[in-house]
C-alpha cells in the first residue's frame, strides 16, 4: 500500500505516481522532491532570520563540539571538506538533514576537468578514474525545425565522463572521517547561527526535534538553493533565473547510443499552456552498463508565471518521455534524478550578489555563481576548488574572517557571468516570442558554431569562451539572425543589456579574460 505523499499525488500527478510507486525509496525521493518544490512557496521578497547576534544565543544552550569548519549540507561540500582536512589538517563537521554524501543527481564532466582533484592530495588518479562509469566518443547538440533542416553540432571532451556522484562523495566523506576530531552527522536540519567576535555557534535540529549547538571559527553554507542564510543575506529569494531538472537513470531505451552523449536537444516548439510557456530541452547521457541517463528541463525567469515544480516537470517528463527516447520492453527505471539549477544576474562588473557575511561563506548553489547552461554547481566546484580552499585556509591562518575577506573567497568567474546571461535568451515568453523562437535561434547559433574552429564550440560548452571568442560569435549571429537584435531588446530591456554590457567590461578588465 502506498503511503501518504505517494497517496497525495495519485490523482494529480497520475504518471508519477505510477513511476514512484514502483521504486523501493519512491517516498522518499518524492518527499525530497516536495521539499525542493517549497522553494516557490515562499514570496520572492520575504526571507527567515537565522543569522542572529551573539547576544541572541538561548540561555543555557550547551556546545556539543568545536571546529575549525562547519559545513551545512552534505554533497558539494565534502570536496571541499575533504582538501582542508587532508591538506591543511582542519577540523571539520559536515552536517545534512538527509544522508550525508548521497546527491539527487549524477554528475557529468571530462576526464581532464576531473582529474584536477588528484592535484590537492585528496584522490590519486587511479580512484578518480574508478568513479568514470561510462565514458562517450563524442557529443551533439540539436534543436528542433519543423522541416527537420536543423544543424547537429558535435563536438569532443564536453561532459563526456558520467561520474557516480555517492561514489566520489563516499571517498570525500570517507578522508573527511579519517581526521582525528571531524565528524558527520545525518539528520540535522540546519535551524539558526549566532556570531560572536572569534566565533559563531550554530544550532541544529535532528528528526526528532532535539536542539544541539556546535562551535567554529567559520560556516560553511552549501545547503543549495533552499539555503535560508541566502535568502536573508539577500533580503529575498536570492537568484534572477533557474533552471528546474528531472530525469531518470534507466535501462531498456530501444533507441539509445552509448556512443554518444546528447548534450542538449529539443523535440518540439515550446509548451505553451494557459498563457504561460516552457522551451522543454532534453539531455541524454549513457551511463554504467545498459544504463542511460536522461533529464528534461527548461530556463526560466524565477517571478515567470510559468509553473516551475519539479513534480509538475516529472509528469511531463514520463508523458512525454517516449518523444525523445523510446521505452522498450525491458524497460527499467532505476531512479530519479531531479533538483533546481540556479542562475543569478550580475548587474555590474563585478560580483554583486551576496555571498558571505562575518564568520559566513558560501559555496555551492547556495551561492548561485556557477553558470546553468551546461557546466553548474559540480563543475563550477571542481574548477575553483584550488581557490576556494587556498582562500579560506588563508584567510583561516590570518584571522580574516570578516564579510569583506571572506566573500573575496569566492567561485565567481567573470567569463561564467558573462556568459550566463546566454541564458536569458533561451527563456521563452509566450507573451512576446513565436512557438519556434528558441529553436530558431539556437540553430543559427550552431550554424555559426559549426562555421568557426572547433574550439568554440568546446569551449562555449565548458564556459571556457575567451572574451574575443565570444564577441566573434555574438556579431556572427546577429549578422545571419538580425532578429537576435530585437529579441535582445525583449529577454534583455535597457537594465538587462546595460548589465551585459558591464559584465563584459569587468570581464575584459579581469585576469581570466
Amino acid at each position: 500500500m502506498p503511503s501518504s505523499a505517494l497517496q497525495q499525488i495519485r490523482y494529480s500527478c497520475p504518471l508519477v505516481y505510477e513511476a514512484f510507486s514502483s521504486f523501493s525509496d519512491g517516498e522518499r525521493h518524492l518527499q525530497r522532491i516536495m521539499e525542493l518544490d517549497r522553494y516557490w512557496q515562499a514570496p520572492s521578497g520575504t526571507f527567515p532570520r537565522v543569522v542572529m547576534p551573539g547576544s541572541e544565543l538561548p540561555e543555557g544552550a550547551a556546545v556539543s563540539g568545536e571546529f575549525d569548519l562547519i559545513y551545512a549540507g552534505g554533497t558539494l561540500s565534502f570536496l571541499h571538506a575533504a582538501v582542508m582536512v587532508k591538506q591543511h589538517n582542519r577540523k571539520v563537521l559536515v552536517f545534512d538533514r538527509h544522508f550525508p554524501a548521497q546527491s539527487t543527481r549524477d554528475w557529468n564532466i571530462s576526464r581532464d576537468e576531473l582529474l584536477r582533484l588528484a592535484g590537492k592530495g585528496v584522490y590519486t588518479t587511479a580512484e578518480l578514474d574508478s568513479v568514470i562509469v561510462r565514458r562517450y566518443t563524442s557529443g551533439w547538440v540539436e534543436f528542433y525545425k519543423p522541416d527537420g533542416s536543423q544543424t547537429r553540432l558535435s563536438m569532443q571532451h564536453v561532459l563526456d565522463c558520467a561520474v557516480d556522484a555517492d561514489r566520489l562523495l563516499g571517498m570525500a566523506k570517507a578522508r573527511v572521517l579519517s581526521g582525528q576530531g571531524n565528524s558527520v552527522l545525518d539528520g540535522m536540519s540546519f535551524s539558526a547561527c549566532y556570531r560572536f567576535s572569534d566565533h559563531i555557534v550554530v544550532e541544529v535540529e535532528d528528526r526528532g526535534g532535539a536542539r544541539f549547538y556546535y562551535r567554529a571559527k567559520v560556516l560553511v553554507d552549501v545547503m543549495g538553493i533552499l539555503s535560508p542564510i541566502a535568502r536573508q543575506l539577500n533580503d529575498g529569494r536570492p537568484q534572477t533565473h533557474v533552471c528546474p531538472t528531472v530525469g531518470t537513470i534507466a535501462s531498456g531505451f530501444d533507441n539509445a547510443d552509448f556512443d554518444t552523449g546528447e548534450i542538449l536537444a529539443s523535440t518540439g516548439p515550446a509548451e505553451t499552456l494557459g498563457g504561460a510557456g516552457r522551451q522543454l530541452i532534453w539531455e541524454g547521457f549513457p551511463a554504467e552498463g545498459e544504463r542511460y541517463i536522461t533529464y528534461l528541463f527548461f530556463y526560466d525567469e524565477v517571478d515567470s508565471e510559468n509553473d516551475k515544480t519539479l513534480l509538475g516537470l516529472f509528469e511531463t517528463y514520463f508523458r512525454r518521455l517516449p518523444e525523445y527516447k523510446q521505452p522498450g520492453r525491458n524497460f527499467v527505471i532505476h531512479r530519479p534524478v531531479y533538483g533546481i539549477i540556479p542562475a543569478y544576474f550580475h548587474d555590474g562588473i563585478s560580483r554583486t550578489r551576496v555571498i558571505a557575511d562575518d564568520r559566513i561563506v558560501l559555496f555551492g548553489d547556495a551561492a548561485s555563481l556557477a553558470s546553468p547552461l551546461t557546466f553548474c554547481g559540480f563543475g563550477s566546484m571542481v574548477r575553483n576548488l584550488q581557490r576556494l580552499t587556498d582562500g579560506l585556509e588563508q584567510a583561516l591562518c590570518d584571522d580574516l574572517l570578516s564579510k569583506e575577506h571572506l566573500a573575496s573567497v569566492s567561485a565567481y568567474e567573470p567569463n561564467v557571468a558573462s556568459m550566463a546571461n546566454l541564458m536569458k535568451y533561451m527563456c521563452f515568453n509566450a507573451k512576446t516570442d513565436e512557438p519556434n523562437f528558441v529553436n530558431d535561434m539556437m540553430n543559427e547559433v550552431m550554424i555559426v558554431l559549426d562555421q568557426l574552429p572547433e574550439r568554440y564550440r568546446e569551449a562555449m560548452f565548458r564556459d571556457e569562451l575567451k572574451l574575443e571568442e565570444l564577441l566573434t560569435v555574438m556579431l556572427k549571429v546577429a549578422l545571419r539572425y538580425p532578429k537576435i537584435i530585437y529579441a535582445t531588446w525583449e529577454k534583455l530591456g535597457i537594465q538587462g543589456s546595460l548589465g551585459f554590457l558591464k559584465n563584459l567590461a569587468g570581464w575584459a578588465f579581469s585576469s581570466t579574460k
